[in-house]
């Protein structure tokens, strides 16, 4: 059990407020690790890590800010002076407020630039500038251990079926830039664990299938059907899978994308 000890670690979570966010950082504390947990509200991000305990540091982050990553690097290396861990899990989801809109303008003939740019700025090069900024300190020390968050949408297509409830209505549709940003994150992940890999820093991707979090019952019902465990995850089902790739339990694993999705791209 020893292995997958983080004790002494510094393990830094960007979008450490979030619902999964949250739960990573008290899985990676759980081990052991000193936790910074990152975001864009400090104020939260200083509550979480006070929740978590006196080792831990709340930190207001903007991923898509090199100057801001900077400036968080700076105070990271001045506290626990080095990184041992670093978890990509900043993100967003398109989000479609008015439901009288929803519909036409999730899909893809109407879907606005705007949100497709957004959405390659904050998944894409939000993890680029944090593995180049906060990764490169592993690089310099010759160890360390990137996770990247991706998803399933990231492996198979969106099954479009699941977003219609029980009079047969599309309710929205799943829009396009989530699945092809978190493509990316898994094409990238491959290529910094390439690039990485004689530095000694390891480079993983994590690929969780979908939260049940107060979503319609229509909804969880058709996700549920689609896994083979029956159910939707819990915010805390990726905990393990967490730990274990920042530890040394996955010590010779590189390059690869750990897929925890109750079964749904098993079939």
């Amino acid at each position: 059990m020893k292995l997958f000890s983080l004790a002494g670690k510094t393990a830094v979570v960007t979008g450490a407020c979030g619902l999964l966010g949250q739960n990573h950082c008290q899985a990676l504390a759980e081990a052991g690790a000193q936790v910074v947990a990152a975001d864009l509200h400090e104020e939260s991000c200083m509550q979480l890590a006070g929740r978590l305990g006196d080792l831990h540091m709340g930190l207001g982050v903007d991923v898509t800010d090199p100057a801001s990553l900077e400036q968080a690097r700076l105070k990271i290396l001045g506290r626990y002076e080095r990184i041992d861990v670093l978890v990509n899990n900043a993100a967003i989801n398109d989000m479609f407020e008015n439901p009288t809109l929803g519909s036409k303008q999730s899909m893809f003939e109407h879907y606005p630039i705007g949100m497709w740019d957004r959405s390659w700025k904050v998944n894409v090069s939000g993890v680029f500038l944090s593995s180049q900024i906060l990764g490169g300190v592993m690089a310099e020390q010759g160890n360390g251990s990137i996770i990247n968050i991706a998803s399933t949408y990231g492996i198979v297509a969106p099954d479009q079926s699941i977003y219609r409830n029980e009079e047969g209505e599309q309710t929205f549709y799943k829009s396009p830039s989530y699945p092809v940003t978190k493509s990316a994150v898994i094409g990238f992940t491959k290529f910094l664990a390439a690039y990485w890999g004689p530095k000694g820093v390891r480079v993983n991707a994590l690929s969780p299938g979908g939260v049940e979090n107060g979503q319609d019952e229509y909804f969880k019902n058709n996700y549920s059907k689609k896994t083979l465990l029956g159910r939707m995850a819990a915010p805390s089902d990726y905990k393990g899978a967490v730990v274990f790739l920042a530890s040394d339990a996955s010590v010779y694993m590189t390059g690869a994308n750990l897929v925890v999705d109750g079964g749904w791209t098993a079939i």
